[in-house]
């Protein structure tokens, strides 16, 4: 385990995981569940690695966190590489192989430097629905399993988005999202000529919202009747990127991909009786906030009402990404504000 940590704040949320049994039970609706731990540990990275010296690096951070014995899972929220790179077969084949070094479950939601600005000449000017359908192939050839160490995990096989998906563990309920960046990939592929989102893009974005929306009804309806103490969501986009703000508060189409998404975490978030908690990447910048308190900015772009309880982390990435942070959560028999802390945990060089 790394010798140094720089601590952040303790968040006032009531989120509580279970390490994994060898052989987890399964709940209900089944999503992969167990309970037979109290505390419980995670780590998430995102955007990385960007560049050669990163890629370089990256198998040495692997280790880093394999170190970190005590994770029950890690996730890695998307953009395995940085924008101006080439989206290459080769490319995907040598990040699955580290992948596969992961010793413990590894988690992963595809970012849009590796499929959606693939279009861009200096990426290989490729399609990026095929780039996609590549990704799938390649990372996600085993749906309902985890990379690094397996984990079982419930998924969106049978609608196309094998990367969508969730778990339960100790009354919380986890899910993952392919929410992109680029305005959810509205924005057209000028790297293959094009001045406004083709049909097929229109309708890829559509299928994949549509997914993520049902995806978040059922997380929230089981957690629900399950009486979960929160609900965790993990993304790509930042949704609320603040070096988007000026230009989204001036004109508010430019996030208007993701607009239905926000009205659904919004609805369910106040309608649900714990806190909600939403990692994400996409903006590299290391980040704690409620993005739609009362007063934030952000509610006059989506058009949306107050949703105190709607916690977020971005985490740090391309040339910040020199730390992974991990998550400590209390007991199950915790409940209420104060169970969850996060620290940065610095790679070794």
């Amino acid at each position: 385990m790394p010798s140094k940590t720089i601590k952040t704040t303790t968040a006032a949320l009531a989120l509580a995981f279970g390490l994994l049994a060898a052989q987890p039970a399964t709940a209900a609706d089944d999503t992969p569940t167990d309970n037979s731990k109290d505390a419980f540990t995670f780590g998430v990275i995102g955007d990385i690695p960007y560049g050669d010296a990163e890629i370089a690096k990256f198998p040495s951070r692997i280790q880093d966190i394999n170190a970190d014995r005590d994770l029950g899972f890690v996730a890695h929220v998307g953009d395995i590489k940085n924008g101006s790179s080439v989206c290459s077969d080769g490319y995907f084949s040598y990040i699955r192989a580290q992948f596969d070094t992961f010793e413990h479950p590894l988690v992963f939601t595809p970012g849009d430097n590796e499929w959606v600005d693939c279009h861009r000449t200096n990426n290989g000017a490729y399609n990026p629905l095929e780039r996609l359908d590549k990704l799938r192939e390649v990372f996600f050839d085993e749906p309902g399993k985890t990379l690094g160490a397996t984990m079982p995990v419930k998924t969106q096989e049978d609608l196309g988005l094998p990367e969508n998906v969730r778990f339960t563990q100790n009354r919380v309920a986890f899910s993952v999202l392919n929410i992109q960046g680029s305005n959810n990939s509205l924005q057209p592929w000028t790297g293959l000529g094009e001045t406004a989102a083709t049909p097929e893009q229109l309708a890829e974005v559509e299928h994949r919202t549509d997914a993520v929306l049902v995806q978040i009804r059922e997380t929230f309806a089981d957690a629900e009747r399950r009486n979960d103490r929160a609900v965790v969501l993990m993304t790509q986009a930042d949704m609320f990127d603040p070096s988007l703000l000026a230009a989204a508060t001036a004109s508010p189409e430019i996030m208007s991909g993701f607009r239905d998404i926000v009205a659904a975490i919004v609805e369910e978030t106040n309608n649900f009786d714990a806190p909600v908690y939403l990692i994400n990447g996409d903006s590299h910048v290391f980040a704690e906030n409620q993005p739609l308190a009362g007063g934030s900015p952000w509610l006059e772009v989506y058009g949306q009402p107050v949703a105190d309880d709607l916690q977020r982390v971005t985490v740090d990435g391309s040339a910040n990404a020199t730390n992974y942070v991990r998550f400590s959560v209390a007991g199950n028999s915790a409940a209420g504000s104060g169970v969850l802390s996060w620290e940065k945990i610095p790679f070794s060089s």
